[in-house]
């Protein structure tokens, strides 16, 4: 767990589940690497010997990122600029990508925007920043990388997406809308491109410790106003949150030869949390 109020640090310890040279010889591309789910998924791709690719907006903080994975791992990872609303960015990317390692084998679609607002308050521009950020940004991800290398090669796609969209969420019509939108979309795709060796699932983390979704979607405030987040946790069948490893397992199994004929599915990885809650329609109450 991050310590010393550092959100993005790597595991002190890691228990393998699957040998250690599970990636060898494997590049993989994870947009929003930088920093909470997409850093962590980088660590533990590193730590079975997967070079890796993180790409954000802010340089610097994928570089400092990139610093601190290497240096827990003794891997390799390419910190690069890139905006997932913008095609340019992302074909300069993916190039630069290419040019520094021959290959992108696996693909994480984990950039994301996300607040909580009631849709009557949500403005046009609101609606359509997530949208182009989560929705757009995992297509044109997925189209480059499929374009310059996944077409002739083959390759896994990860989309990160959530549950909110399965009954409907207070204050996360926006979200919800990009998320079912990746879904639809990974289930067409894993149609399309199955015939080149490509295969892409989806990954719906559940409330998840120490990440940016907890702290901007009401993780915070129900910890704030009980002491705890031991309401919440009664809400979960496994009894515990989250953490970002255990997204970073679901993601690994899913590239890992163990998911070889896995495609166009959503692996929910939230304890249950789904089917027995709605934390956002708990905040008006507390």
């Amino acid at each position: 767990m991050a310590e010393g109020g550092d959100f993005d640090v790597c595991l002190q310890t890691y228990e393998y589940i699957y040998r250690r040279d599970l990636l060898k010889g494997k590049v993989a591309f994870i947009t929003g690497g930088g920093s909470g789910i997409g850093f962590r998924i980088a660590e533990i791709f590193m730590r079975h010997q997967c070079s890796v690719v993180i790409a954000s907006r802010n340089l610097e903080k994928v570089k400092a990122a990139a610093a601190k994975l290497e240096k827990a791992t003794g891997g390799k990872c390419l910190a690069l600029p890139m905006d997932v609303r913008k095609a340019d960015q992302i074909l300069a990317a993916v190039d630069a990508a290419l040019s520094h390692f021959n290959r992108i084998d696996i693909l994480v679609n984990n950039a994301a925007g996300n607040f909580l607002c009631p849709a009557g308050k949500l403005s046009f521009n609101a609606f359509k920043t997530v949208m182009e950020i989560d929705a757009h940004g995992s297509f044109n991800c997925s189209k480059a990388v499929f374009d310059k290398y996944m077409k002739d090669h083959g390759g896994s796609i990860v989309n990160i997406t959530a549950t909110l969209h399965h009954r409907g969420v207070a204050l996360q019509t926006h979200a919800g809308s990009a998320k079912a939108a990746i879904d639809a979309m990974t289930r067409h795709l894993a149609v399309e491109w199955g015939q080149y060796g490509i295969r892409i699932n989806c990954v719906a983390p559940g409330p998840i410790d120490d990440t940016e979704g907890m702290r901007r979607l009401g993780g915070a405030k129900l910890k704030k106003m009980t002491g705890s987040y031991e309401r919440l946790i009664r809400e979960i069948p496994v009894g515990r949150i989250g953490t970002k490893e255990d997204i970073a397992n679901g993601c690994l199994y899913l590239v890992s030869p163990a998911g070889s004929f896995v495609t166009g599915t959503n692996l929910i990885v939230d304890g249950g949390n789904w089917l027995t809650q709605n934390i956002t329609a708990m905040l008006g109450k507390l």
